[in-house]
């Protein structure tokens, strides 16, 4: 049958009585015993600037102490800082995840700081996508690193919130569920805290500001999630030291004026924390990270990968004929850039062989020049040669007319001589 012939007989369905029991009843405990085999994974995220006591209230809503260096104020920027414990409580075991943002809010330009935390969480995204989108999937044993629950914690200013606070908050709303808290909501005052409370309620809204809100659709914890919602932002304290009031042995913070107690609800709004984040509405965060923010992302990807649910005729698209009309479009920009790299190569080896031929025409050029400058310092050269052969050819002349005259010189004195005698002879 087709997927519309079963919806319609779906529709026609009528109730009948079982005869017997026949089990199926007990399809709630096997899902039960199957999950608790399994365990649990819940990711965290803190956000805040550093010393707002962001570690301390995650060891005091697991009654743990969790590694971890304290951080500084001189971080050079917004680093994040991972880490998973393995947690067990009766028969129940949980993987916890705590991000805490490492340098937020101690640069002088804040303008990015909520950049590196926007990118975490999509890289998480990221990561789950691509192992969802794998031929081969293993989802039943990949851990989840999507983060589930983002504790917003706000400096308790008594006045207004900051506006990193808001640009970081408007930020992440749609990519995490959002629970914004009071940071050491004992150093300002019962009637400032109440003022404070209204005053963020009002900038949220005012500025967009999409906070995660306890779901109210199930009955049974429809009442308590209801009054909660009108209690956020929660106003905590944390503390790990324990401090004896009356016979037992509290959590508080002890000054010199009293003691707060962190779980004395007159005193802070831990326990509502507590109870509304971990013993209520844990698995609705779980879900709502997987069928909100997580399906705004993916499908954000798909479609900016091509891949639609209707074609422009409001039919209803396959994943095949989208891969097809994908892949040919690719093939397509494939050609197209190919074709303009031919283009732009046979471009270059044009522009080259010009090139080349101007060089080769300068060289010619060049090479002409120099033979004939060649030519005519040769034949200067020879010029001078046959000037320096012309005189000494005619030295050579002179020279032997000089010899010739000095040889005949004395032969003509000796004959004179001989004539001077003979004359006085006689």
């Amino acid at each position: 049958l087709r997927g519309t012939d079963i919806v319609r007989q779906g529709e026609g369905c009528r109730t009948v009585p079982l005869a017997g029991h026949v089990g199926f009843d007990s399809l709630p405990d096997q899902l039960v015993n199957k999950s608790v085999s399994q365990g649990f994974c819940f990711n965290i995220l803190c956000v805040g600037e550093t010393g707002l006591g962001k570690s301390t209230l995650m060891d005091t809503l697991f009654n743990t102490k969790f590694e971890g260096e304290p951080a500084t104020h001189t971080q050079p920027g917004v680093q994040l800082r991972s880490n998973t414990y393995d947690l067990q409580e009766s028969n129940v075991g949980l993987k916890l995840m705590i991000v805490s943002t490492v340098g937020f809010g101690d640069q002088i330009n804040k303008e990015d700081s909520y950049k590196p935390i926007v990118e975490f969480i999509d890289a998480q995204f990221e990561a789950y996508l691509q192992e969802e989108l794998k031929i081969r999937r293993v989802l039943h044993t990949y851990y989840d690193s999507r983060i589930h629950a983002c504790l917003y914690f706000i400096a308790p200013t008594g006045h207004s919130l900051k506006s990193l606070d808001l640009v970081t908050m408007k930020k992440l709303d749609s990519k995490v569920n959002i629970i914004p808290i009071i940071a050491k909501s004992d150093t300002i005052s019962k009637s400032e805290l109440t003022k404070f409370k209204l005053k963020i309620t009002s900038e949220l809204v005012s500025n967009g500001v999409q906070i995660y809100q306890f779901p109210t659709d199930d009955e049974s914890v429809a009442e308590i999630n209801r009054t909660m919602n009108a209690h956020l932002p929660f106003a905590v304290i944390g503390s790990t030291e324990e401090v004896k009031i009356g016979n037992k042995m509290m959590k508080a913070r002890q000054y010199p004026w009293g003691t707060v107690q962190v779980e004395n609800e007159a005193h802070c709004d831990f326990v509502k924390l507590r109870e509304m984040l971990i013993r209520v509405n844990m698995e609705d965060l779980r879900e709502q990270t997987h069928t909100r923010h997580y399906e705004l992302h993916r499908r954000c990807k798909l479609e900016e990968m091509g891949f639609k649910d209707t074609d422009p005729d409001n039919k209803p698209f396959s994943l095949q004929e989208t891969y097809e009309a994908k892949r040919n479009e690719f093939l397509g920009e494939l050609q197209k850039k190919e074709e303009e790299m031919r283009q732009m190569f046979v471009q270059r080896v044009k522009e080259k062989e010009a090139e080349l031929k101007e060089a080769e025409k300068e060289l010619h050029e060049k090479f002409d020049r120099l033979k004939k400058l060649h030519q005519d310092e040769k034949k200067k050269l020879e010029d001078k040669k046959k000037s320096l052969d012309d005189e000494v050819n005619a030295f050579k002349q002179r020279k032997t007319a000089a010899e010739l005259l000095q040889s005949q010189g004395p032969q003509a004195g000796g004959s004179q001589t001989l004539k001077r005698d003979k004359e006085k002879k006689n």
